[in-house]
């Protein structure tokens, strides 16, 4: 009897709970059939009726209940597995031990904010692109399930058809993905992830999950989902409500991201990361607000019971308003909580507000923003300005703290650009090219012009007449904020405007700040004297280089010119590998010991730069290593010329086979027997030895280019004096002419020459040093004994000796004997 009470109890239990429930169902049953033509009941009706709302009807939120709870790819999706650098990256991102997560978000809205770009620059030609109603809204929401532990980021932009998440999620990395991934092995700063364009992948900072929502205008919904494991699955969406276009990212937060769910926190990384994207930035958020609502009869009676003690004069006036009140409802007023879409990103576009009432550091964050850039570090300078006359625009432009990692790999073949192009607003392209020339390309900033037009091609946009005259206000804009930088810069200035600067208070901030641009992008400026002839002089002014006498900081030619000795004409220089190296070059002798100043170009462009650069300010340029030299006249130089006739003449047959064009004597050297130098136009030694390191080099075209080679010696030199004695003596002297030789070949390669036959120059030197160590030349190397070496060196151990024989020829038997 007993075994059968416990379950007939539980029975009794289960009908209990059960009658309840059929009760409620039928009872909604009924009210479903009395009112048929009224629709399901909506969340967001609960929730204010928000106009703009997602739409989640009741089987919505069911369907979107099991799509987001689930932690395991879907069984029917079709599987991919990730490229090999992607993995590397997530891994990295994964096991990062990175503190600064809060990334994701920025790169995640930035994303956002591209495809609203794209959607948007579409529109112009196709109007019914947008669609309608919500569609049409181009705006970012973000909405966060704390219960489930979901964030959302939603966009309207153009979304993504299958072949797209294949390609921009998974199995196709851009080459910005080797490129961070080798950045980070180097610095490790994941704060860079959004210039490599590889931005998405820093969910994997706070999320363990991801599904990536899309609908194309020219394909179905799809669902990209990934655990980060290698692998991702991509299905056809039958789970979500439908979005019309665009993108959902959910992101299935880690247990140590909890803080994601924070309204507050996501608040203040849009005001921080994201403030001036230029589409509304929507957070679901919670509010209070007061409501009336009926008084219940306990709190009615209590009130009675505190009015007995008042008087009767009181009660009489009272009773007349009760009578008026008790003909409307009793209320309370009560707090709240609704939920509504909260605008987070209201601030004015820098760009259309006054320079004036812009501060330093909105400047600062807006360049961040648009530079993907959020390190510590604040721009070197900024132009902000408004454009007037027949073309109309304004800009804002940046100077970077560093130059782009690969700014110069790909400069001649890439189109890339840094300024952004807007037409009345609306973006157009962010890789419009014509807008500055590619020397400048290492400038950010934005370009919103009124007279260009809107709803035409690329094509027909370069061709537009105001595009010239927008390029050549930029361009004059870009290079005087460049010279500012310089001029506010106290290194840059002279005595007398250093000590006003310091005086003024600002030298900490701007000192050494032009030494600082010039280090990241002195080529850049190199570059444009060689590509742009009409701002060439402008460019020249901001030219910076060390000299013999600038004490290893960077000088300027306006401040070389100024320490010109008088009566000096041109502007002395030289060209080499490092300033180590042309410090000690023969070249600088004479000059140093009569104290001109000579500049040190070490950059491999420069050889190339002083071909266009011929001038400065009326003074000419005079590559100190050729021909041309003018350094004074001195009174003994006719007399020392037909002195040493003889001699140039009798060497300069010597060396006909070398390619020497002259021998002369020389003013430009004081402690060195003799040097090589090339004519005016030809190519310096410098010069010859870049070009034969080129790949694609072509020996048979490089002999035009190369100058005619002219040998010039020291008169004043015992080493020359007696040399001009012998060859006076015995001009067939076979000694004379190899030592002769000798004296060349070292002096070619002291000046910077390549030495076309090193064996024979070494072989020179070796009959040297055995003449002053009294050798005779006939002496023969020792011949090497031809004897079998033996197996066991003295002193060897048993295992060095096992080691050592080769167990496949030789016996134990062998090994035991050895030993």
């Amino acid at each position: 009897m007993r075994k059968w009470t416990i379950p007939s109890v539980l029975f009794l239990l289960c009908l209990l709970f059960l009658l309840p429930d059929q009760g409620r169902k039928i009872q909604a049953n009924a009210e479903v059939d009395s009112d048929a033509a009224v629709d399901p009941p909506k969340v967001e009706e609960k929730l204010g009726a928000v106009p703009h709302g997602l739409s989640t009807d009741s089987d919505v939120v069911k369907r979107e209940a099991e799509s987001m709870s689930r932690r395991n790819l879907r069984t029917n999706a079709e599987k991919f597995e990730f490229q090999a650098e992607v993995s590397r990256l997530m891994d990295i991102i994964i096991n990062s031990l990175y503190s600064n997560k809060d990334i994701f978000l920025r790169e995640l809205i930035s994303n956002a904010s591209d495809a609203l770009d794209k959607i948007r620059f579409l529109s112009l030609t196709d109007k019914e692109i947008l669609g309608e109603g919500d569609d049409a809204k181009l705006e970012i929401q973000i909405k966060l399930d704390k219960e489930k532990k979901i964030l959302s980021i939603r966009d309207r932009g153009i979304g993504m058809t299958k072949e797209d998440l294949i390609k921009n999620l998974g199995t196709i990395a851009k080459s910005g993905t080797s490129a961070f991934v080798e950045k980070m092995q180097t610095s490790g700063d994941l704060n860079l992830i959004g210039q490599f364009g590889v931005g998405f992948y820093s969910v994997y900072l706070v999320a363990d999950y991801v599904e990536v929502i899309s609908k194309h205008n020219d394909d179905k919904q799809y669902v990209w989902e990934s655990k980060a494991d290698g692998a991702f699955a991509i299905s056809d969406d039958e789970w979500n409500e439908p979005l019309g276009r665009g993108t959902e990212i959910r992101l299935h937060l880690r247990d140590e991201a909890q803080e994601y769910l924070d309204e507050y926190k996501l608040k203040e990384l849009v005001k921080k990361y994201s403030e001036f994207i230029n589409f509304p930035i929507n957070l679901w958020a919670t509010k209070e607000v007061d409501e009336e609502v009926p008084v219940g009869e306990d709190e009615s009676n209590d009130d009675e019971e505190t009015s007995d003690s008042k008087s009767s004069e009181e009660e009489e006036e009272e009773d007349t308003e009760k009578e008026d009140e008790e003909k409307k409802p009793k209320t309370k007023t009560v707090k709240k909580t609704t939920y509504e879409w909260e605008l987070l990103n209201d601030v004015k576009a820098i760009w259309l507000r006054s320079p004036k009432e812009v501060t330093d550091e909105e400047y600062t964050k807006f360049y961040h923003s648009l530079a993907k850039d959020f390190g510590d570090e604040k721009p070197l300078s900024w132009s902000h300005f408004t454009a007037e006359g027949d073309v109309e625009f304004k800009a804002v432009l940046f100077v970077p703290p560093k130059a782009p990692h690969d700014l110069y790999e790909s400069y001649y073949n890439s189109n890339k650009s840094n300024l952004k192009l807007y037409v009345r607003r609306v973006f157009i392209s962010d890789e419009f090219d014509e807008l500055l020339p590619k020397y400048l390309n290492f400038l950010m900033g934005l370009v919103d012009s009124d007279t260009l037009p809107l709803n035409v091609s690329r094509e027909m946009l370069q061709q537009h007449s105001s595009l010239k005259t927008i390029k050549k206000k930029l361009i004059r804009k870009a290079l005087d904020m460049i010279r500012k930088l310089a001029e506010e810069d106290p290194d840059e200035s002279n005595d007398k405007d250093k000590k006003d600067i310091e005086e003024s208070g600002e030298s900490n901030e701007k000192k050494g700040q032009y030494a600082k641009f010039w280090n990241e992008f002195g080529k850049s400026i190199k570059l444009g004297i060689i590509e742009d002839a009409t701002n060439r002089n402008r460019l020249a002014k901001l030219l910076r280089f060390e000299t013999t006498k600038s004490d290893g900081k960077l000088t300027s030619l306006d401040q070389y010119i100024s320490r010109m000795k008088s009566g000096q004409k041109d502007i002395f220089y030289i060209t080499g590998t490092s300033k180590e190296q042309l410090e000690k070059s023969p070249f600088l002798e004479r000059l140093t010991k009569k104290n001109y100043e000579v500049i040190f170009f070490t950059d491999p462009v420069d050889e190339y730069l002083m071909q266009y650069l011929m001038d400065y300010e009326d003074t000419k340029f005079q590559n100190v290593s050729k021909e041309g030299l003018k350094i004074g006249k001195d009174s003994k130089d006719k007399e020392l010329k037909e002195s040493f006739k003889g001699l140039t003449k009798w060497w300069k047959g010597a060396l006909a086979s070398d390619n020497v064009d002259d021998v002369k004597i020389s003013n430009r050297l004081a402690d060195t027997p003799c040097v090589v130098v090339t004519s005016k136009f030809g190519w310096s030694a410098n010069m010859e030895r870049i070009m034969q390191s080129q790949t694609l080099s072509d020996a048979n075209k490089q002999a035009y280019m190369k100058g005619k080679r002219v040998l010039e010696i020291n008169p004043r030199h015992p080493i020359i004096k007696e040399l001009r004695e012998r060859v006076l003596k015995d001009p067939e002297d076979e000694s004379i002419k190899q030592t002769a030789q000798l004296v060349y070949q070292t002096a070619l390669m002291e000046s910077g020459f390549v030495l076309t036959d090193p064996k024979s120059f070494a072989s020179q030197i070796y009959s040297s040093v055995k003449n002053s160590l009294e050798i005779s030349p006939d002496a023969a190397v020792e011949e090497e004994d031809d004897v079998e070496e033996s197996v066991i060196e003295s002193g060897a151990t048993k295992d060095e000796t096992e080691a050592s024989l080769n167990v496949d020829e030789v016996s134990e038997e062998d090994v035991k004997d050895e030993l």
